[in-house]
């Protein structure tokens, strides 16, 4: 966020950290910036999901229910993105996203990424190149993740 709180810009990390000042100002204008309380649900499992955010500050789990238990899927932070997935493909949200502490983010819905691509294609690509690591980020975490269980269970198909 900038020092003008009647301005706000994003911060120079995560995937924002190599832009210019310009595109980074010119990129704020097209999200929303939102504030997320403790114990709130910035997406919910189940619910129409069509937007992408970028973590700025706090702390959020991404979690799921399982017979009626709550499951920790992953720990996200400053420099984060999620529902990256959903701003592509807008579905219901396989998880739910919720606040540690005080948070902020900054969202943008998949028309404003359309409107982003037509007007300022340099920082839409800087954009989508964000999206895709962390899509091929997660994606082999999750090839990690049944490799192991695979071993672990043994060689069996499932």
């Amino acid at each position: 966020m900038s020092i003008d709180l009647n301005q706000p810009e994003l911060p120079p990390f995560g995937f924002v950290a190599e832009l210019s000042d310009e595109d980074r100002r010119l990129l704020s204008g097209y999200g929303e910036f939102l504030p997320v309380h403790p114990d709130t649900n910035l997406i919910e499992e189940g619910h129409d999901q069509n937007s992408l955010y970028f973590i700025i500050s706090g702390r959020l789990h991404v979690v799921t229910e399982d017979d009626g238990r709550r499951v920790l899927l992953g720990r996200l932070g400053p420099g984060e993105l999620v529902g990256e997935v959903n701003v592509f493909d807008p579905q219901k949200a396989s998880a739910t996203v919720v606040a540690l502490e005080f948070s902020q983010v900054w969202r943008l819905d998949r028309s404003t990424v359309d409107d982003l691509v037509r007007e300022t294609p340099a920082a839409a690509a800087q954009l989508l190149v964000a999206i895709s690591s962390q899509l091929s980020k997660r994606l082999r975490e999750t090839n990690d993740k049944v490799s192991f269980i695979r071993k672990t269970v043994g060689r069996g198909t499932f």
